[in-house]
């Protein structure tokens, strides 16, 4: 199961409350006021890991409670400190805070840490209030309670390349044919139901490089106002550097215009917008296996226009995918470039 959003209440551990107590032992003339202070609360604290890649964790346990603080006893013991509770996110977690919308923050690397709720602070003893003039006080504080809050998780997988396009282009055929993922493969719309991640190779030892592909979900026309799987899904697209826009040119899907196919996908992310519009493209014509010429032709037209990169592929036969992995590589590498020199 695949969970891409989820909303969870946190609850820091509430202060120990201070003790009254006074000491009287044996041997211990005037042994005055001796409470101890409370314990602090215990954290709730958000944690990135590389081992979760989804927040299914938190569909069924949305509520999450760190330790109290003990109480404060004689003797001028304090009390322990509650405590802290760690919640594991994958990398590519945005939390916000539910009820004001104010970004908390956002986990792009792992081992990252940030503190959601801040446990109470102990109360002092009342060994505390002691003065010359008041020697036997009785005065002693209670813990504060701990920070409690709405928060609101979102999941943005963090990917190299993208792949967009119709439902049944061949999106998860090409994943499983470069990379060891396993998504539903089927000849019906919408097989693909949440995004799939797979990495790809290229190269070899010592020289070899790598990058993530993530396989989105399908779009249809209309998609940014909800119809198929609406824009459910295109947040994972937002990180990647690059999109791969897959057309097919066979006459399986039963549309007749791979050039209005390509605009149609195109307008849709626009409408998306959140900078999707804007990011390099490398267009793919798929099932070239069982293309129709006319079509292929019309789509090279189209890129060469357009000045975009095509590449003519098979997942089934293979035909073209060496030079897709290596031209997604190489434009990879370049991005990560720049980034790295503008860091």
């Amino acid at each position: 199961m695949f969970i891409d959003e989820v909303r969870i209440r946190v609850k820091a551990g509430d202060g120990g409350n201070g003790c009254m107590a006074f000491r009287r032992e044996k041997f211990v003339p005037r042994g005055g006021p001796s409470g101890g202070d409370g314990g602090r609360g215990g954290d709730v604290i958000l944690e990135s890991s590389e081992r979760h890649n989804t927040l299914v964790h938190f569909r069924f346990n949305p509520e999450h409670k760190a330790e109290r603080g003990r109480h404060g006893e004689g003797s001028n013991c304090s009390g322990r400190e509650g405590e802290d509770v760690v919640l594991k996110v994958p990398v590519g977690t945005v939390v916000y805070d539910d009820t004001t919308g104010e970004l908390i923050h956002d986990f792009q690397r792992p081992d990252e840490r940030v503190i959601l709720a801040r446990g109470g602070r102990g109360g002092r003893g009342n060994q505390h209030f002691a003065t010359s003039t008041h020697q036997a006080p009785r005065e002693h504080e209670l813990g504060t309670p701990g920070e409690e809050r709405l928060v609101r998780m979102e999941l943005k997988l963090l990917a190299d390349a993208g792949l967009v396009g119709y439902p049944n282009v061949g999106k998860s055929t090409l994943i499983a044919r470069i990379s060891a993922a396993k998504p539903k493969i089927a000849d019906y719309p919408f097989t693909t139901l949440e995004p799939n991640l797979g990495v790809v190779t290229v190269g070899e030892a010592p020289h070899e490089e790598s990058f993530v592909i993530a396989d989105i979900p399908g779009l249809i026309e209309g998609a940014h106002l909800g119809s198929g799987l609406g824009v459910q899904f295109l947040r994972h697209i937002e990180r990647t550097r690059l999109l791969l826009h897959i057309v097919d040119v066979s006459d399986a899907s039963g549309r007749t215009d791979p050039v209005e196919d390509y605009k149609i996908i195109e307008s849709e992310l626009r409408s998306f917008g959140h900078g999707l519009e804007e990011k390099p493209r490398i267009l793919v014509a798929s099932k070239i296996d069982s293309a129709n010429p006319e079509k292929l032709k019309k789509l090279q037209a189209m890129a060469k226009r357009k000045k975009i990169p095509l590449y003519p592929i098979s997942a089934v036969t293979g035909e073209g995918i060496d030079a897709l992995k290596y031209a997604v590589a190489e434009r990879v590498r370049s991005q990560r470039e720049s980034l790295s020199k503008v860091g």
